[in-house]
C-alpha cells in the first residue's frame, strides 16, 4: 500500500496514539505525535500515565490486533521477559464468590507491564518512516481555516514558552481523559459532545514485590473481582525481571491505603486469602502508588450533526472505561483498527462514517463496564430490562463455571472481546448454568 501524500499530527503518545501513528504511517507522508511528557529512552514510568504503576493485561483480542499492526510484537515482548499464559488455564479466576474452572483453552494472554508493553510500542514507531514524536510540549489548541470548517494544525508550546504551529491535514486527538476537544469544538462555535457517565467512585493502590518464582504456582495472574456485597478487587500479576505487581481496588470510595502496613491489612479483607496469602511473607520492592478514577465517561461524537473536518478523537479522548476490566489498551487497539479500515477503503473518511464505526466498536465494552457497576446499587445510572437480567444471571453463571470448564471458556472469551456478551444467553448455556445450580 503506497502513502499518500500529506502530513498527520497525533495528540498524545500514549498507547492510544502510538497506535494512531502507526495505522497513519500507512496513508501520510509525515506524521507528528505530540505530547507534554519526555519519552523515556526505553522502558520506564512517564508522569502522564500514572496508571502505569498498576496491573495490566493485554486482553486476547488486543494482541490479536497488535500483532497485526506490528508482526513479531508479543513475541518480542514475551522475549523481554513478559510473563504469559492461557486466558483460562493460565488466570486465577476469583469471581462472584466462586473459583472459576481452570483448563486450558488455546487462547493465550499476555500480562506486561505498562512501561514494557508501550515502551516496545514506542520504539516500533520511532522505527516507521516519517514518524517522529515532538516530546515536552503542550498542545495549546487548533488551528482551522477562517470559517472553522476544517482543521488545519495544530498549535503547540514548548519548555521555551514559544508557541508554533504544525501544519496537519489530519489531527487525531488521543491525548487521554483530559482531551480538550470539546472545548476546542466550543470555541469554534460548534456544540459540545453528548456526555454518558457513570460515576464509579474507584480507587486503585500498587504495590511491587519479590515473590517466590513459584508463589502463584502455575498461574500466572490472580484475578478477584468485586461484588456488591464485597465492593473490593484485587491482582497479583507476575512481571518481567521476576517481580510480582499487586494491585488493591475499592468501589465507591472504598479506597486501598497507600500506607505499607494498612495495605496489607486491606487485603486481609479481600473475600478470598489468596491475596493476602501471597504477599504477606513476600518483600515488598517500594511502597504502595494510588490511583483513582471517578467515573466511566463516554463522549457521544457520533450523535452531532456538525463537526470540523480533517480531526477525529480515538482512546480515552472518546471513552474512558472502569480500569479493573482491562478494557482500555485493547479498545483503544480496535478504534485504531478501524481506523485503518476507513482509510483503505479508497474514499475519502468522513467524521460521520468514523465516529459512527468507533460507536459500534465501543459498545460492546461499555456494555460490559458500565452494566458490571451498575451492579452496585450505589452507583447511579438508568438500569434497563437487559442490565438488571444480566446482572442477576452473571452470579449464576459464576457458580455454574466453577465445575463446568465450557461456560468458563465462554465466560473469558467474552471478557477478552474475542465473542460477544449475547453468547452467554444461548439457550445451551442457560440450560448449562441452570443443571449446574441443581447439582451445586
Amino acid at each position: 500500500m503506497g502513502q499518500a501524500a500529506g502530513r498527520a499530527v497525533v495528540l498524545g503518545a500514549s498507547m492510544a496514539g502510538l497506535l494512531t501513528a502507526r495505522v497513519l504511517s500507512e496513508f501520510y507522508d509525515q506524521v507528528t505525535v505530540v505530547d507534554r511528557d519526555a519519552m523515556p529512552p526505553g522502558i520506564g514510568h512517564r508522569r502522564g500515565v500514572p496508571q502505569g504503576h498498576h496491573v495490566h493485561a493485554l486482553l486476547a483480542r488486543g494482541a490479536q490486533v497488535l500483532d497485526d499492526l506490528f508482526p513479531g510484537l508479543t513475541a518480542e515482548v514475551i522475549d523481554a521477559g513478559a510473563p504469559s499464559g492461557d486466558l483460562l488455564g493460565g488466570i486465577r479466576w476469583l469471581l462472584s464468590g466462586h473459583r472459576i474452572r481452570r483448563v486450558d483453552i488455546g487462547q493465550p494472554v499476555l500480562f506486561p507491564s505498562r512501561p514494557l508493553l508501550e515502551g516496545r510500542v514506542r520504539a516500533r514507531v520511532l522505527a516507521l518512516p516519517g514518524v517522529r514524536i515532538v516530546a515536552r510540549h503542550d498542545i495549546v489548541g487548533l488551528t482551522s481555516t477562517a470559517d472553522h470548517r476544517a482543521v488545519t494544525g495544530v498549535s503547540v508550546r514548548g519548555e521555551d514558552g514559544e508557541v508554533t504551529t504544525i501544519p496537519a491535514d489530519l489531527v487525531v486527538d488521543a491525548s487521554g481523559r483530559g482531551s480538550r476537544t470539546p472545548l476546542w469544538l466550543e470555541e469554534m462555535g460548534y456544540q459540545r459532545p453528548p456526555v454518558d457517565k457513570i460515576h464509579i467512585g474507584v480507587g486503585y493502590s500498587s504495590r511491587p514485590y519479590r515473590l517466590p518464582p513459584d508463589a502463584l504456582g502455575t498461574d500466572r495472574l490472580i484475578l478477584l473481582n468485586w461484588t456488591p456485597e464485597h465492593p473490593r478487587a484485587a491482582a497479583v500479576a507476575a512481571q518481567e525481571d521476576g517481580r510480582f505487581l499487586v494491585t488493591l481496588a475499592g468501589m465507591l470510595g472504598d479506597h486501598p491505603p497507600t500506607d505499607p502496613g494498612e495495605f496489607l491489612s486491606f487485603a486481609a479483607g479481600l473475600p478470598f486469602d489468596d491475596v493476602h496469602r501471597v504477599i504477606r511473607d513476600g518483600e515488598p520492592l517500594g511502597d504502595p502508588v494510588g490511583f483513582q478514577y471517578p467515573a466511566n465517561v463516554r463522549r457521544r461524537y457520533e450523535r452531532l450533526s456538525h463537526f470540523p473536518d480533517r480531526l477525529l478523537v480515538l482512546g480515552d479522548a472518546i471513552c474512558g472505561f472502569n480500569p479493573i476490566y482491562g478494557q482500555g489498551m485493547t479498545v483503544a487497539a480496535l478504534e485504531a483498527a478501524t481506523l485503518r479500515r476507513l482509510l483503505s477503503g479508497g474514499r475519502p473518511i468522513t467524521w460521520q462514517r468514523y465516529f459512527k464505526a468507533v460507536a459500534d466498536v465501543i459498545d460492546v465494552p461499555w456494555g460490559i463496564a458500565t452494566g458490571t457497576d451498575l451492579a452496585f446499587p450505589g452507583v447511579q445510572g438508568r438500569r434497563t430490562a437487559k442490565v438488571r437480567m444480566v446482572n442477576a444471571y452473571l452470579p449464576r453463571l459464576h457458580a455454574a463455571a466453577a465445575t463446568d470448564p465450557t461456560l468458563a471458556a465462554a465466560f473469558v472469551r467474552v471478557t477478552g472481546l474475542l465473542d460477544r456478551p449475547e453468547g452467554l444467553l444461548r439457550p445451551d448455556r442457560l440450560l448449562r448454568v441452570f443443571r449446574g445450580l441443581r447439582t451445586r
